[in-house]
């Protein structure tokens, strides 16, 4: 089968990583099936620059499908090749807020979409994990160890592997990528991961908060390499990757915060030109866990080609010339309250299909009111 006849279907379209994810896709020659709720607006689409446009939907290869992915039919599974299940509650506060929710789509909506993919005849199910799945742990883990999900949204991706691997057969490829904390921009930014907080906050307000005493290490990923991980497993022989678990990152992205603290001070005053002071507050944070990414790099021959460094810059560089700012957008949790709360409020006012503007018949109503 050609690259150009592939079709992939990819969940969670809209967000943080799948809005970079489909224009590479596309710009790869795949043809592009994209399921969101797109409660943070559309952003899928390409230009020639490789750009995120949102005014893009009539790409023919693209095909935008508005919809909640606990509802998704058998229909749309046919003629696809690829599924790669991004949709999550993503971050431990919504996950938390939303625990029930998190179930039912981390878990329960992915392993339902893995079954309909092996029935309907898909080739590939790539399922986006997480680094959280093994909890805090003193050694360093690798895709052997111990799990120890502390959090809802550990627990619902572990769930999820669990459901999904034991689908692999030589018809039908399954592979698991446990991602370190991603950083970096994206349209869909987030501002509720911690590099990218961290960045913000050095250049907005000059100061930057760390929980002591910085030796706590924790693995890091920038954005556009997951995505990149996801179009080499699109293609990687799959006696390679069937059934298979894939920590994706970085050896040398195991950061201890006093360093990524110390990289956005550096970066953020080299390019504003203003003082920035690190703020050390609390007890020893003994939450600390490095992960090895030895496997990845062995089997698939994959190594991150961007640091920490390059993620802080990229984001100041965008801050700073007003192309991107904090809103309340760019905060999962606080974007999904507010969602929730309008959505009450219109409930309540709604009325005849709308609130001010109505379905109404207006020539009647002009000959009863004039006649």
């Amino acid at each position: 089968m050609s690259r150009k006849a592939k079709k992939v279907l990819v969940t969670g379209a809209g967000g943080y990583v799948g809005s970079l994810l489909v224009p590479k896709l596309l710009k790869a020659g795949y043809d592009v099936v994209a399921v969101d709720r797109y409660f943070f607006r559309k952003y899928p689409g390409i230009n020639a620059e490789n750009e995120i446009s949102t005014s893009t939907f009539d790409l023919p290869r693209l095909e935008v499908l508005k919809e909640d992915v606990r509802f998704l039919s058998e229909k749309v599974f046919e003629d696809i090749y690829a599924v790669i299940d991004l949709v999550a509650i993503s971050n431990d506060p919504s996950s938390e807020y939303f625990k029930e929710a998190t179930i039912q789509i981390n878990y329960l909506s992915r392993a339902r979409t893995a079954r309909l993919a092996k029935k309907k005849g898909v080739k590939r199910y790539i399922l986006p994990s997480s680094c959280s799945i093994y909890g805090f742990q003193k050694d360093i883990v690798d895709e052997n160890s111990e799990i120890n999900p502390l959090t809802t949204y550990a627990k619902a991706n572990r769930m999820a592997e669990e459901a999904v691997l034991p689908l692999a057969d030589d018809d039908f490829v399954v592979v698991v990528m446990r991602q370190a904390t991603l950083f970096g921009y994206s349209p869909r930014m987030r501002f509720d991961l911690a590099i990218n907080g961290m960045t913000y906050g050095a250049w907005k307000m000059g100061s930057l908060p760390l929980m002591r005493d910085g030796t706590q290490y924790r693995p890091m990923l920038h954005v556009e390499d997951t995505t990149d991980v996801m179009l080499l497993l699109l293609e990687a022989d799959k006696s390679l990757i069937n059934g298979e678990i894939f920590n994706v990152g970085g050896d040398e992205l195991n950061y201890q915060i006093k360093d990524v603290g110390e990289t956005v001070k550096k970066i953020v005053e080299e390019l504003t030109g203003k003082r920035v002071d690190i703020e050390w507050y609390g007890d020893p944070d003994k939450r600390s866990y490095r992960v090895s990414f030895a496997k990845i790099k062995k089997v698939l021959g994959w190594s991150p080609k961007r640091d920490a460094a390059y993620g802080v810059r990229q984001i100041v560089e965008k801050l700073e010339s007003g192309e991107l700012d904090k809103t309340t957008e760019t905060i999962t949790l606080e974007w999904y309250k507010e969602l929730e709360k309008w959505y009450q409020i219109i409930k309540e006012l709604e009325m005849y299909g709308g609130i001010i503007n109505i379905k109404i018949d207006e020539e009647q109503l002009r000959s009863e009111a004039l006649s």
